[in-house]
């Protein structure tokens, strides 16, 4: 795959409420962006918190343009001791749940952000989203 198309977009967003819902039994919010870090497409259960529309847009924007899962985005904040605000780009976070989507390449084609449950249960699915693409089973 070279890019992320509409269709595709829409059934990662599927399936993370899916998994969300199945696993964690709560609603959550989900965004997947292009390479460029633009939206795509987007998807909020119903109860989902309204604070987790914009965390999930700029987990995925934020896992595409540092090129990285933003709980390794976190962890190298927290290492060098840097503030987020030092890579001037106001949309940016370190909140874990974002995860670059390469394909089977290692190419960057898009990104996938999770908000709604504790970090580390966001996180999850997003690297099982990021997977079924690079493992080309999507």
């Amino acid at each position: 795959m070279e890019f992320l198309t509409l269709d595709v977009a829409q059934k990662l967003v599927n399936l993370a409420v899916e998994k969300g819902t199945k696993e964690f039994g709560r609603p959550i919010c989900v965004s997947v962006c292009d390479a460029n870090g633009d939206l795509i497409a987007f998807g909020r259960g119903i109860g989902s918190p309204l604070r987790s529309i914009k965390i999930s847009q700029q987990k995925a924007y934020t896992a595409v343009r540092m090129g990285v899962p933003t709980d390794a985005f976190l962890a190298r904040i927290q290492r060098d001791n840097i503030e987020i605000c030092y890579f001037c780009d106001p949309l940016f976070t370190a909140i874990p749940g974002g995860n670059p989507l390469k394909n089977k390449d290692g190419k960057m084609i898009g990104g996938v952000g999770v908000s709604a449950l504790a970090a580390s249960e966001d996180q999850v699915i997003t690297e099982y989203i990021a997977d079924l693409i690079s493992s080309g089973k999507l």
